[in-house]
């Protein structure tokens, strides 16, 4: 056959040919001739033997070959050569090998004359040399070769073979490419892609998701190598909410009736009871009429409905008291978050109309969202009628567009008489009058009309006795006898009548009319009064400190004399809390300035306090925020009642509140240098070890004093600790409402049982039990030494807040940061012992850090972080990243957190992990990497690389 090239199918697994030659070759001293190939089947072969002429030069060339976009391109060439030994009587140039040249063009130019026969303008591939020659008695063996070149640039190329004096036969020629075929790897389509230009290039080709599947992690791209083989998936796709995969994972589809909430692996389940799909690709099954899911349940929970009415309501009445109890409903709905609201209304028999009781009625413990099935009602109107209902409600009682199912009760009070009067007074005497006071009634049942008081000389009985009445609570009595001893009673009066004298009281009237005298009779009784009320009120304090702790869930010990927190939310009325702790400033001394922050509540501000009498200063101002309601401004006051308490200098100092205009703001004193956890960050490497240890110091000195009044702070961490300029490190935030109030946007506060709790900081027993003491603080001392010694790292790194709480579970600490002291790290580990009890207090972790200072040197045995910290450390390999698993240097750096150097690292020409792994200090230096610690952390992470590559093996992908 002629010399052709072969066109046909496209295939990634073998030899693809690109397209037939056009017309015929260009021949020099070839000569097209018939023979027979292996199978003895006939073909046309180009054959040259002119070996008996010396300086053959013989030149057979192909037509013009389009490119296309093909980079690199394969030759397979099947010839036969005759052995020259075979041959009689030729002289010494006989040869046995031929050359494969080419020829790349922009067009199909080539002449008789153009290109030179010559190597250059030709490009010499490779000279080709047979595995087997035969001889002149023997059947030609056919040989076959493959050789590449490229990079090719032009739109075209020619093929050209050079015999220099050898007796052979070309009998086909192949042209062929390879490339990576269209496939589908995790949910994401890859295009077709021809192989590079060199035989180890690998080219990049992007995905996209298939359809219904959308992007978990990116780039999406795979890596055909040269072979035309796929390898290094990197990024995925997951099938879309509603639909599974199907097609052995190349295709997300979704099935009529079923539903998947969330994008994911996870598979298509059938729909929760009570719902239904609406259509075949459902992220949710809507709930069938009747029934509801409320704002907590999750997309995959069955719906439910309201529950029935409460059953075997029973009321009891006393007077103008009530006590209701009920049994729960028969039908609860499917759920079990029932409680009940009580609702009281006034009944007015003659205008046939029932209204909402006025808010003198008290119903006990609440009138909504009770958890039991009793209350009791008190300070009723005597002789009224009432009505209450009884709603039974659930978590989706509020989606139903229907009144709650209730059950009623009417009934008609009683009216009750007044209780007694308590002790009368005598407030004066003179020889013929007595001045009295009293307190009104206990339970008055009702608005007191008068007061009657009765007398009589003691020793004459009651049988003369005397009355008058009184419309307030004190009274005058006029016309006694001198120096005689009267008995004195008194009792109120309301609609119902008149209730029980109080218990008799003995008074006298004086010799002489002296009112200076009568005073100083009464003066022991005033004194003694006094004194018991003191006495009283000192005994609610203390038995409030002791049954009310502050925000610990354990009675703390209170030594005498020591200085206990007092919880602003014990206080009734909250602004008697910031009035006692917190001192108002005027709104003139305070100037705002600069917006450096937005908080909870308002915006942070930096501004100037000037006081009469005291310099100006710089202060940090936190400000309300307008439209705020009542529970907001008394939770944004209630951070300035606890920090008002706090005299500490590791502790924020409160200057004051404005709270007599608006808006509303906190002064406290101003850190310069802001939070300690992004300080570090943007500090890494610039502090010695005694200078973090005294960081340390500092906060522990403070949590040592907020343990010792008996305040548990519950969210302790290095973004809740502020830095002055000196470096001095000072407790912060006091706030509560963050435990009161879930937060979306703040993924740090995680909800465990009814509040939000920093997962990553908090101790065991507090997240599962809600356990908050001082040990729990120590516990979250123990992560900001962390954060410090690593200069702001998150602590557990990228791991989920559930990881955290499952790897601790399973006694996971940890790992020593670069360079962290063995004293310290233990420290840690002290700090985090699963049993609370034996974690050290802050006076000794304060006494441990003390002695650290002193003895310098016990700070100068590191622990090698890649050592084992005496647990289980079944996540550690986190710690080190894998350099084989990022695409560029400058995803490398991304990943140890130093991608400020990319462009000094590209600038510098060191674009390859073969480049960086021979780096020194001085090539870090040259390129500008001038801090220490930065310095430090780059050649940890290139020591760990020049380890990895040390213990690579090559890969069969």
């Amino acid at each position: 056959n002629m010399l052709q090239r072969l066109g046909g199918e496209e295939v990634t697994d073998i030899n693809t040919p690109l397209q037939p030659l056009i017309g015929s070759c260009f021949s020099f001293q070839w000569e097209e001739v018939s023979g027979y190939d292996d199978a003895m089947n006939p073909i046309r072969t180009y054959q040259v033997c002119n070996v008996r002429e010396l300086n053959q030069n013989n030149w057979l060339r192909s037509d013009f070959i389009p490119r296309k976009d093909v980079l690199r391109v394969y030759v397979e060439m099947k010839f036969t050569v005759r052995d020259c030994n075979s041959i009689p009587n030729i002289p010494g140039s006989c040869k046995e090998t031929f050359n494969l040249f080419y020829y790349e063009s922009d067009s199909d130019s080539a002449t008789a004359t153009s290109p030179f026969w010559m190597e250059n303008p030709y490009v010499k591939v490779d000279t080709i040399a047979p595995d087997e020659s035969f001889s002149m008695l023997e059947t030609g063996r056919v040989n076959t070769k493959v050789r590449s070149f490229g990079p090719l640039s032009r739109a075209g190329f020619y093929l050209a073979f050079q015999d220099l004096g050898a007796c052979m036969s070309l009998i086909s020629v192949r042209v062929f490419y390879k490339k990576c075929s269209t496939t589908i790897a995790n949910f994401a389509v890859f295009p077709e892609t021809a192989t590079g230009a060199e035989a180890t290039s690998l080219v990049i080709a992007p995905g996209t998701c298939v359809p219904n599947a959308l992007e978990v992690s990116v780039p999406l791209k795979l890596y055909c190598n040269g072979d035309g083989e796929w390898m290094v998936p990197v990024g995925a796709c997951t099938c879309s909410s509603g639909f599974e995969s199907a097609m052995k994972d190349t295709q997300c589809q979704g099935d009529p009736g079923t539903f998947k909430s969330k994008q994911g692996d996870s598979f298509c389940l059938p729909c929760p009871a009570n719902s239904r799909a609406s259509s075949g690709a459902s992220s949710v099954c809507s709930c069938r009429n009747g029934y509801y899911r409320s704002d907590a349940d999750s997309p995959d929970s069955p719906c439910t409905t309201v529950p029935s009415a409460p059953r075997s309501v029973i009321s009891s009445v006393n007077e103008t008291s009530l006590v209701l109890e009920w049994s729960d409903p028969r039908d609860l709905g499917g759920r079990e978050d029932i409680f009940y609201n009580v609702i009281c209304k006034k009944c007015l028999p003659e205008r046939g109309m029932c209204s909402r009781c006025d808010d003198n009625v008290d119903i006990s413990p609440r009138h909504l969202g009770l958890t039991q099935r009793r209350v009791a009602v008190r300070n009723l109107q005597a002789h009224t009628q009432y009505s209450f209902e009884i709603q039974a409600m659930n978590g989706v009682s509020n989606k139903s567009p229907y009144t709650p199912q209730f059950s009623a009760v009417n009934i008609t009070t009683n009216q009750a008489a007044p209780s007694a009067v308590p002790i009368v007074h005598l407030m004066a005497a003179t020889v013929s009058t007595m001045s009295l006071s009293w307190l009104p009634p206990e339970k008055p049942n009702g608005i007191i009309l008068d007061y009657e008081i009765k007398y009589h000389e003691k020793d004459q009985g009651e049988a003369i006795a005397h009355t008058m009445t009184a419309q307030r609570s004190n009274a005058r009595i006029e016309g006694l006898k001198a120096r005689t001893p009267y008995v004195v009673q008194v009792r109120a009066r309301t609609v119902a009548g008149y209730g029980r004298y109080s218990s008799p009281a003995d008074f006298s009237t004086n010799f002489k009319n002296d009112d200076q005298k009568s005073w100083h009779d009464q003066l022991p009784l005033i004194v003694g009064s006094a004194t018991a009320a003191f006495v009283f009120i000192i005994a609610v304090v203390v038995i409030a400190i002791i049954h009310f702790p502050v925000l610990a869930t354990e009675s703390p010990i209170v030594t005498p004399g020591m200085k206990v927190y007092i919880d602003p939310f014990t206080y009734e009325d909250p602004n008697e809390a910031v009035r006692e702790f917190a001192k108002e400033i005027d709104v003139s001394c305070v100037k705002i300035e600069e917006v450096i922050g937005a908080g909870e509540f308002g915006e942070v501000c930096r501004g100037r306090l000037k006081l009469p009498g005291r310099r100006e200063i710089i202060v940090a101002i936190k400000t309300l925020k307008v439209g705020y309601t009542d529970r907001q401004r008394r939770d944004f006051l209630s951070e300035a009642s606890i920090m008002g308490q706090f005299d500490h200098p590791n502790i924020i100092r409160l200057e004051g509140v404005v709270t007599k205009s608006r808006p509303v703001m906190i002064v406290t004193e101003f850190m310069e240098n802001g939070a300690l956890d992004s300080f570090l960050r943007l500090n890494d490497g610039q502090f010695t070890v005694i200078q973090l240890v005294g960081m340390l110091r500092g906060i522990a000195a403070g949590m040592k004093y907020l343990s010792d009044m008996n305040y548990v702070h519950r969210d302790l961490a290095a973004r809740n600790i502020l830095v002055n300029s000196n470096l001095v490190c000072k407790v912060s935030d006091f706030g509560l409402s963050r435990f009161l109030e879930d937060d979306p946007s703040d993924p740090t506060y995680t909800s465990s049982l009814g509040g939000k709790i920093p997962i990553r900081w908090t101790a065991p027993e507090a997240i599962a039990y809600r356990k908050f003491t001082s040990a729990s603080d120590v516990w979250s001392y123990g992560i900001v030494m962390w954060e410090v010694m690593s200069y702001g790292e998150r602590p557990y790194w990228d791991m989920s807040n559930q990881d955290v709480i499952n790897a601790v579970e399973q006694d996971y600490r940890l790992p020593p940061p670069m360079d962290c002291p063995t004293a310290l790290h233990q420290l840690m580990l002290d700090c985090w012992v699963k049993e609370r009890n034996l974690r050290p207090k802050f006076t000794q972790i304060v006494a441990t850090l003390d002695k650290l200072i002193r003895n310098a040197a016990s700070l100068k045995v590191v622990t090698n972080s890649t050592q084992s910290t005496g647990v289980s450390q079944p996540l550690l390999d986190r710690c080190v990243p894998d350099y084989t698993t990022f695409t560029t240097v400058g995803d490398w750096l991304d990943a140890i957190k130093m991608s400020r150097y990319r462009d000094n690292f590209v600038n510098a020409g060191f674009a390859s992990f073969d480049l960086v792994a021979q780096m020194t200090a001085e090539d870090l230096l040259r390129i500008g990497v001038t801090l220490a610690g930065h310095q430090k952390k780059i050649l940890g992470s290139i020591q760990d690389m020049r380890l990895q590559m040390n213990q690579t093996l090559p890969v069969q992908v």
